[in-house]
């Protein structure tokens, strides 16, 4: 899967299977610290996961697969 400039500017440029994406986000996401302490399913975005996000400043973890894959697309 090719990763938009938005979400490359998180888990890197380079096509990757979805679940090298998944495993980047999450590596991402807990070396910043924007899992929500108290609500451990809400994600805080940062200025690089903002636009990924679609401007939201937080979502749910189970809203976020969907976010992101809107910023993949298949190789041809």
């Amino acid at each position: 899967m090719q990763p938009t400039a938005a979400l490359g500017a998180v888990v890197g440029n380079k096509p990757l299977p979805r679940t090298q994406v998944t495993k980047k986000l999450w590596n991402y996401i807990k070396r910043n610290g924007l899992q929500d302490a108290n609500k451990r399913t809400m994600i805080n975005a940062d200025e690089n996961l903002r636009p990924v996000f679609g401007g939201k400043r937080r979502i749910d973890m189970f809203q976020m697969t969907k976010m992101v894959s809107k910023h993949l697309s298949k190789i041809k």
